[in-house]
C-alpha cells in the first residue's frame, strides 16, 4: 500500500545548522542557584516529549515551553524555572545523579542539584537542537543533534556527522547494544557503528529504513525499531509504507504495517508502541501493548490501551506502572486506570 508520508510533521522540530566535527574542550558556564522551584499536584499540561526515570522512584518529565518536572509519586516540581522557558526535548538522570535536559533551540543543560551547566556549540556541541540523550555503558552521554551525534566524555566533546560516516545528520535516537555497537535513527537512512565503521542497514529486499525515531533491544537481544520503507518519490513528494521492525541479527522481520514512534519493551518483556491509527497521522493515537507469548506468531496479540485524538510521544515502564507523554501533558497507566493529572481549571 503507497500513501503519502506526512505523519512526522507532527514529530519534527526545527534544526539549527551549525556544525562542529571536531573534539573541543569545554568552557564552563554555569547558571547558579537563585529561583525556586515550583510544585503543583498537575502535571504541565503541554507536550511532553519524554519521560524518564530518576533515583528514588522519581518520575523525570520534559515538558516544551513548560519545563523539566520531577514526579516524586505526591507533586511536580519545576527543575527549570531558573533557565526559563525554552523547548525542552529531552531529560536523563546519569548514573552519577547529574540531570541532562536538552532543548531544541539552546543546547543543553546539566543539572547537580544545586546549579546548572550550560553547554552549546561554543562549547563543542554538535548542533543546539538536541532531541535525545543517552547513557552509553560506560558513562559517556551522547547526545542526538540536527547537526550530527555528540559524545561527552565529561570533559570535552567529540561528534560524528556525515563527514565520519553518518547516513544524516539529524539524529533522532542513539542505542548500544550488547555487543557494543552504536544504533542511531536518523531523519533519512538508520544504521550502526562498530568503532570504525557507519553501516547503513536495509531490510531484506535491500531497501534502506527511513526516519527511525526510536530503536531498542530486547532481553533477546533483538532490535526493535519503527521505520518507513520508500515505495516511490515523485518531486519532493515521498509515497513510504511504516512498519514496526525486528532485527534478528540477519534478518529483518516487518512485525505490523503500523507506525511506531516510540518503543519500549517492559519487565515481562511485552512491546509497548505509540504512534497514530491512521498512517498519514490525521486522527487518532495509541499507546498498544503487543503480548510477549505471540511476539513471534504471524499476528501479534495486541491491545489498545490508551487512544487519544492528539499526539503521543514517549513510554516509560517505572514502579509498576507505564508512563507516556502526549501533547497536552502525561499520562499514566496502572494495569487497570489512566490517570492524567490534568487541572480541570487550566487551560492548554
Amino acid at each position: 500500500m503507497k500513501y503519502l508520508h506526512i505523519y512526522t510533521l507532527l514529530l519534527m522540530v526545527t534544526f539549527q545548522t551549525s556544525y562542529a566535527q571536531s573534539q573541543t574542550n569545554t568552557a564552563i558556564n554555569t547558571i547558579p542557584s537563585g529561583t525556586k522551584d515550583t510544585v503543583s499536584a498537575y502535571d504541565p499540561n503541554r507536550m511532553v516529549r519524554n519521560v524518564k526515570q530518576g533515583s528514588n522512584g522519581n518520575i523525570l518529565i520534559a515538558s516544551s515551553l513548560s519545563g523539566v518536572f520531577k514526579y516524586d509519586g505526591k507533586s511536580f516540581t519545576n527543575l527549570t524555572n531558573k533557565i526559563g522557558v525554552l523547548r525542552y526535548w529531552d531529560v536523563l538522570e546519569d548514573r552519577r545523579g547529574n540531570i541532562w535536559i536538552s532543548t531544541t533551540d539552546s543546547g543543553v543543560y546539566k543539572y547537580d542539584g544545586s546549579s546548572f551547566q550550560h553547554f552549546t556549540t561554543r562549547d563543542g556541541l554538535a548542533n543546539n537542537a538536541v532531541i535525545f540523550i543517552y547513557e552509553d555503558r560506560v558513562g559517556n552521554i551522547w547526545f542526538g543533534t540536527g547537526g550530527g551525534a555528540s559524545h561527552y566524555d565529561g570533559k570535552s566533546f567529540l561528534n560524528f556527522t556525515t563527514k565520519e560516516g553518518l547516513p544524516d545528520n539529524r539524529i533522532h535516537t542513539i542505542l548500544e547494544d550488547k555487543t557494543g555497537r552504536l544504533w542511531f535513527g536518523t531523519n533519512s537512512e538508520a544504521c550502526y557503528y562498530d568503532g570504525k565503521t557507519f553501516t547503513v542497514f536495509k531490510n531484506n529486499d535491500g531497501k534502506t529504513f527511513n526516519n527511525v525515531w526510536s530503536i531498542i533491544e530486547d532481553r533477546r537481544g533483538n532490535i526493535w525499531f519503527g521505520a518507513s520503507i520508500i515505495d516511490e518519490k515523485k518531486g519532493s513528494t515521498l509515497y513510504v509504507s511504516s512498519g514496526l521492525w525486528r532485527y534478528d541479527g540477519s534478518s529483518f522481520t516487518k512485525v505490523i504495517a503500523k507506525v511506531a514512534s516510540a518503543i519500549m519493551e517492559d519487565k515481562e518483556g511485552n512491546i509497548w508502541t505509540t504512534g497514530p491509527v491512521s498512517p498519514n497521522g490525521v486522527g487518532a493515537w495509541q499507546l498498544s501493548r503487543y503480548d510477549q507469548k505471540s511476539l513471534y506468531h504471524k499476528k501479534p496479540a495486541i491491545t489498545t490501551i490508551l487512544s487519544v485524538n492528539k499526539m503521543l510521544c514517549g513510554i516509560l515502564e517505572a514502579n509498576g506502572s507505564i508512563w507516556v507523554g502526549s501533547i497536552n501533558g502525561v499520562y499514566r497507566y496502572d494495569g487497570k486506570t489512566v490517570t492524567d493529572f490534568k487541572d480541570t481549571k487550566a487551560k492548554n
